[in-house]
């Protein structure tokens, strides 16, 4: 049940709901007992009092029988047994035969569900000329004592029965058989029935029941009105948390204190933190981005304009302008080549949870690779060669982009070309390889050489960006295997460097990635 419908769910609405919902229906279920309760209460004492009049229209009917006439129906009679004015009343008297010898004949006939018992007073409601009244039927015997006022008795709805003892108390089930018990049996007995209409406890339980639920009325919109206020007083550590953020500085991406809110909004705070972290993280990076873009192009960009002013001059030759062209179309490719690294490296970092994901053929796109950059490996005299598993072997799918993947491995082969010393005389030597351990969930990629080697020192500084190892002249962005291992990290896997032929000289290098598989595609 939605007591406050709106547009967009609200949590201030759907907790009212759930607390008022319920409320709402004790308050009903309240309203039904009370009234039940009311009328019990009301019934009570005219109950009694019919009973007590019953009895004494009873001794009545004794006394005239044993005096050898029928009961009379004075006035006087009436009036004694009227309880109110605005009441109408009934009685008759009948013999064990069922014959009326006195009272009104409009009495309904009595209605035994077994044998009734003398001395008792049994209570029911019934309808005379379409007025509701409460009858009260007593058999007595003719020929016994007659019963005192205040003798035991029953009152009975038609389906439980409650019982007066002398002093016109209710008596419960453990002692109204010792006042009920049967007496010496008599061949004669009357059954006596007195009616009456019940317009004053109608009028008294009306007043009950006002009196009572009025009150509970008055205070329900004030409950109402307190618990609006609590639950808005409960929900305000949101609106604080929204002011704190509302006040932030757009740079300010520090953390918001969990300490400071309640538990229930402590996740919340939690998982804002950690958006903000991300927030924070994607920021810097693209600051960095920026700043490193800004400090590669500057050098090319720079070189471009110097190399065009040399050639604008007028005394420059054909062959000074041949060689500014030159260095024009050299400081073009590296510029190129430094903006191709900046992208990857941004695209890389930006995540690979936004890209699609395949199964890829690591080997496959080994082989590949290296066809394409064969060309330029035998440019420079280089042995460019693959060796491992083949396409489509046993353990050689993996999960992931295969747009990164190939930028992986190029930079790793473009890494090696660049940084391998070679000649005719003395061929430079590269290796491509892949391993697959389908058992063990494994799968390695590796690019070796035979150059120089990266000294131990250094081999964690050459996966910063933009660092170069000194001493060495060949042409680099220095960004290729920061994005190795952007692009390793985005797969989780890991990228280790050792030497190839370790105690040789020269040493080489080795480039391993790590995949783990035990979570990527199914293998063939």
């Amino acid at each position: 049940m939605k007591l406050f419908q709106r547009a967009q769910n609200s949590l201030f609405g759907e907790i009212l709901d759930s607390l008022l919902a319920p409320a709402l229906l004790v308050v009903l279920m309240s309203i039904g007992v009370t009234w039940l309760v009311a009328r019990g209460i009301a019934n009570a004492p005219y109950d009694r009092s019919l009973t007590h009049n019953v009895r004494a229209l009873a001794d009545e009917a004794v006394r005239a029988h044993a005096q050898g006439s029928t009961l009379r129906v004075t006035p006087l009679l009436l009036a004694a047994l009227r309880g109110d004015a605005s009441d109408h009343i009934w009685l008759q008297v009948l013999d064990e035969d069922g014959r009326r010898l006195a009272g009104d004949a409009q009495m309904p006939a009595p209605q035994w569900s077994d044998t009734p018992q003398p001395d008792v007073v049994y209570l029911s409601d019934a309808q005379i000329n379409g007025m509701a009244v409460r009858i009260a039927q007593l058999r007595v015997r003719v020929d016994a004592t007659p019963t005192a006022p205040g003798t035991a008795g029953m009152v009975s709805d038609g389906k439980s029965s409650l019982r007066f003892g002398p002093d016109g108390l209710a008596l419960d089930s453990s002692n109204w058989q010792d006042w009920a018990a049967p007496r010496p049996t008599s061949d004669h007995t009357l059954l006596v029935q007195l009616a009456e209409t019940r317009i004053k406890q109608a009028g008294h339980a009306a007043e009950l029941i006002t009196g009572v639920l009025l009150p509970q009325f008055a205070l329900l919109p004030l409950a109402v009105m307190l618990l609006w206020i609590a639950l808005a007083r409960g929900i305000k550590p949101l609106s604080a948390v929204e002011e704190r953020l509302r006040e932030r500085r757009p740079d300010d991406l520090s953390p918001i204190d969990e300490s400071t809110v309640p538990l229930e909004v402590a996740p919340l705070v939690s998982a804002l933190n950690v958006l903000l972290g991300k927030l924070s993280d994607s920021m810097a990076t693209q600051k960095r981005f920026l700043a490193d873009a800004a400090h590669q192009l500057k050098t090319p960009l720079a070189g471009l304009r110097m190399q065009a002013d040399l050639a604008l001059r007028e005394a420059a030759d054909a062959q000074a302008l041949k060689q500014s062209l030159k260095q024009i179309g050299r400081s073009s490719v590296r510029a190129t080549h430094t903006v191709n690294q900046l992208l990857a490296l941004a695209r890389a970092e930006g995540g690979i949870g936004t890209l699609s994901r395949h199964p890829c053929d690591l080997a496959r796109l080994t082989m590949e690779l290296v066809r394409e950059m064969l060309p330029r490996a035998m440019d420079k005299s280089l042995d460019l060669g693959y060796e491992g598993a083949q396409p489509g072997s046993p353990g050689v799918l993996l999960e992931g982009n295969a747009a990164l993947l190939r930028e992986l491995i190029h930079n790793l082969l473009d890494n090696a070309i660049n940084y391998t010393p070679s000649s005719t005389a003395a061929p430079g030597v590269i290796t491509a390889r892949v391993l697959a351990d389908p058992f063990g969930h494994v799968l390695l990629l590796q690019v070796e050489d035979s150059g120089a080697g990266i000294p131990e020192a250094e081999r964690e500084l050459v996966f910063e960006p933009f660092y170069r190892v000194l001493g060495n002249e060949a042409d680099g962005s220095g960004l290729g295997l920061p994005i190795v291992r952007e692009i390793a990290h985005q797969h989780r896997a890991q990228v280790l460097l050792e030497d190839a032929r370790p105690g040789q000289q020269p040493p080489g290098t080795r480039f391993t990635v790590r995949f783990d598989t035990s979570d990527g595609a199914p293998q063939p």
